[in-house]
């Protein structure tokens, strides 16, 4: 294998706006694609692949914006294909989208599988040769850089490597920057990838090369990594592996994994400080584009390192790298102490100390908690979803949680009838808060969302704050099935998660009962509480 020499620059090249667009389910405004694009930007990003211009109204208008938005580190880079066949380049729709926008890079891809040029294409071998020369030529006099995607690559190397090879020198020679070989199926494993990399710098020893691989096999990352320690300097990629299929190689993992966990690779702008906001970023993507966040992701994931069994939490105590690969700090994360049945004193003294609270390992309190905690557990509490609640838990033990209000009835009321088809719902409520009785109502779409804006309503002129406060998600889990021991409560009991959120971050909170709407109102209640003790109301 390539004997990568000490120091050797790694450049960043990101196509979340473009391959990433492509994932299902997954689509981005223009305000959503100059977002990420800055926020690529301020983490030293070195390319930016902003999209397709010409190829669809959103794209066109990206560009057309990014002519005024300034950009501090990153080069941008817009992305198309060689000119058709019989279309000389000058006069390619495509090329002249490309020429003429803003990015001062220009990315095409080309065929470099015969089989695809045949069937595909329905051209020559020769003529292909010709139109990947005519097509970087071209895009060569007017952007200051132009990058090669190799598209099927490493199929077309495995068919019949010598006319794969003749594409990327058709390329090189005629003024490409970078040769990027790409695993367009995503089907090559590591091995082939390192033979194939090597080959490629002895046929090609000048050419600087860059590697693109697909998850279709889950070996995206693993190809990337295997690329780099071949010679490959320019790594292409998504934040948080979205993509076409099952997505692209992951910067958020490929990235810590060649600054920090291997040796002899460096970024000129993304150092140690910029390392740090990658949690960030990760989480702003995911929140931008409208999917949830993978907690078990490597480096970012709110799970990685999540620590839930006491041995675990007992020598984390001690030395967190018992545990720990990295400090989850490097990457902009934190650890994670989770309170839960499986857990003892040592992750409920971890919690307290996160909390600035130190209960003596001799205090009683310790016992009582934990006895509290497994006993909830029993009956179906998630704790270690809901850390917002067991950390009320642990602060109401320790007479830490004012009461800010304290409920004297709640109902909620279903009403249809013929001549009314229309579903009525109200909920209603009468609680002490400091001394003061205040009996409310309030109509919602749901009994849930009902009984939140009758809270809000009841608190509101008490504690106006709450205005920040916003409910996120509501989430419902049947628990029969989990086991004997899980449902205590009875063989029809639920349990709700409450996300919330303000102006400074998010929680969840959780209820569990054998009606949906006391759960819910458990959950709802502590999030409120939650909200007024983080704020010292």
């Amino acid at each position: 294998m390539y004997d990568a020499p000490m120091a050797r620059q790694i450049f960043w090249y990101d196509t979340t706006l473009r391959d990433g667009a492509q994932s299902d389910g997954i689509d981005f405004s223009v305000r959503d694609k100059i977002s990420i694009t800055q926020r690529l930007d301020a983490l030293g990003i070195d390319y930016i692949e902003g999209g397709w211009p010409g190829a669809n109204q959103v794209d066109t208008a990206y560009f057309e914006a990014m002519r005024s938005t300034p950009l501090h580190h990153a080069r941008l880079a817009a992305f198309g294909s060689t000119h058709r066949a019989g279309t000389p380049p000058e006069k390619d729709v495509t090329l002249q989208a490309l020429a003429e926008c803003c990015a001062p890079v220009a990315t095409i891809f080309g065929k470099t599988c015969p089989r695809h040029v045949q069937i595909a294409l329905g051209i020559t071998r020769e003529e292909n040769l010709r139109i990947i020369e005519g097509s970087v030529s071209f895009l060569k006099r007017h952007k200051q850089q132009v990058i090669y995607d190799a598209e099927h690559f490493f199929d077309g190397f495995k068919r019949e490597p010598d006319y794969a090879l003749a594409t990327l020198r058709a390329a090189w020679d005629s003024g490409a920057e970078n040769l990027t070989l790409c695993d367009t199926n995503g089907g090559t494993m590591p091995e082939e990838i390192a033979d194939i990399v090597k080959a490629v710098r002895e046929t090609l020893p000048e050419a600087t090369l860059g590697i693109h691989a697909h998850n279709d096999c889950g070996l995206a990352v693993a190809n990337s990594l295997t690329a780099v320690d071949c010679g490959v300097s320019l790594v292409q990629g998504t934040i948080n592996g979205i993509g076409e299929r099952c997505g692209n190689a992951d910067l958020s993992t490929i990235i810590p994994n060649l600054l920090i966990k291997k040796k002899g690779y460096t970024s000129a702008q993304l150092d140690s400080e910029a390392l740090t906001t990658l949690h960030d970023v990760s989480y702003a993507v995911s929140d931008i584009a409208n999917v949830a966040p993978f907690k078990r992701q490597p480096f970012v994931g709110d799970a990685a390192f999540a620590h839930k069994g006491g041995i675990h939490v007992s020598a984390i105590n001690k030395n967190s790298s018992l545990y720990e690969h990295i400090r989850p700090e490097s990457v902009g994360n934190s650890r994670r102490i989770l309170i839960s049945s499986q857990g003892g004193k040592s992750n409920i003294s971890a919690l307290a100390r996160r909390l600035g609270i130190t209960i003596p390992a001799e205090s009683p309190a310790l016992a009582e908690i934990s006895a509290t905690i497994k006993e909830n557990a029993s009956r179906g509490y998630d704790y270690a979803a809901a850390e917002a609640s067991a950390e009320l838990l642990l602060r109401r033990h320790l007479g830490q949680t004012p009461d800010f209000f304290s409920v004297k009835r709640f109902y909620v009321i279903n009403s249809k009838t013929e001549k009314d088809p229309e579903m009525a719902i109200e909920a209603c409520l009468k609680l002490d808060i400091n001394g003061v009785t205040s009996h409310v109502a309030a109509s919602g779409l749901g009994p849930v969302d009902a009984l939140e804006r009758a809270l809000r309503r009841a608190l509101l002129p008490f504690y106006p704050q709450l205005e920040d406060l916003t409910l996120v998600d509501y989430k419902v889990r049947v628990l029969a099935g989990m086991g004997e021991s899980a449902c205590l409560v009875g063989p029809g009991s639920v349990r709700v998660l409450i996300d919330s959120s303000d102006s400074c971050g998010s929680w969840t909170t959780v209820g569990v009962s054998a009606d949906l709407i006391e759960a819910s109102w458990q959950a709802l209640m502590d999030s409120f509480i939650y909200f007024l003790s983080k704020h010292k109301v």
